[in-house]
């Protein structure tokens, strides 16, 4: 009973966010972050982004691990057409959460998974909408005064304190926290590396 991939696993990214919802799954992986230049090229689309990113990362990786499934990921925040990085500064990161303040805003997460000894490369871009509440200015003197939103995308985290900002969430949960994990799992099984054990339910009994 229980979860496990065929192929050695890494991640080829620093984020705790992304370890953590892979280690919620039990998986057994190991990190080696990649150190790429996250600049976006000019008239770059956001999803054309996170995918170029996300396989640049594994792809660093891969390079050194060839027999490895490499997984790289990227991910921004977006409101009028407006990419919004990780603020470095106080101020920075107000001006982020006042411009998302009442407002919904567009979370984009690429994902690719790159294997070099199988010449393997799979990718895709997935999307959520988050509506933020109006935001106080006391709130957000309180939230940028914390070592919160400086790691972040749009400078707010969706499992952390900046939780109570958020109305709705429409798509992955997971893809807002940086990794889209259904449909990470998804691609892990249908390249065969990923499985599932466990007890069934038949006839009114389980069975092993």
């Amino acid at each position: 009973m229980g979860i496990s991939l065929s192929e050695r696993l890494i991640l080829a990214s620093a984020s705790p966010r992304r370890a953590e919802l892979l280690h919620l799954l039990g998986l057994d992986f190991e990190i080696i972050p990649s150190h790429m230049d996250e600049t976006s090229k000019y008239g770059e689309a956001p999803s054309d982004h996170v995918l170029r990113l996300s396989l640049e990362k594994a792809d660093q990786i891969a390079a050194l691990f060839p027999e490895a499934l490499v997984l790289g990921a990227d991910t921004v925040v977006v409101i009028d057409d407006l990419v919004l990085g990780k603020p470095k500064t106080q101020s920075e990161a107000r001006q982020m959460l006042i411009a998302l303040g009442g407002r919904e805003h567009i979370v984009y997460t690429g994902f690719s998974l790159i294997q070099k000894r199988k010449n393997l490369q799979v990718s895709q871009v997935v999307k959520s909408a988050v509506l933020f509440k109006d935001i106080p200015g006391d709130e957000i003197s309180w939230y940028v005064s914390s070592e919160e939103p400086y790691d972040k995308a749009g400078g707010y985290a969706v499992q952390g304190m900046g939780a109570f900002f958020i109305r709705e969430i429409r798509g992955s949960y997971t893809n807002v926290m940086g990794l889209p994990l259904s449909e990470v799992v998804e691609t892990l099984k249908e390249l065969g590396t990923l499985t599932f054990s466990g007890d069934t339910y038949d006839q009114g009994r389980y069975q092993k």
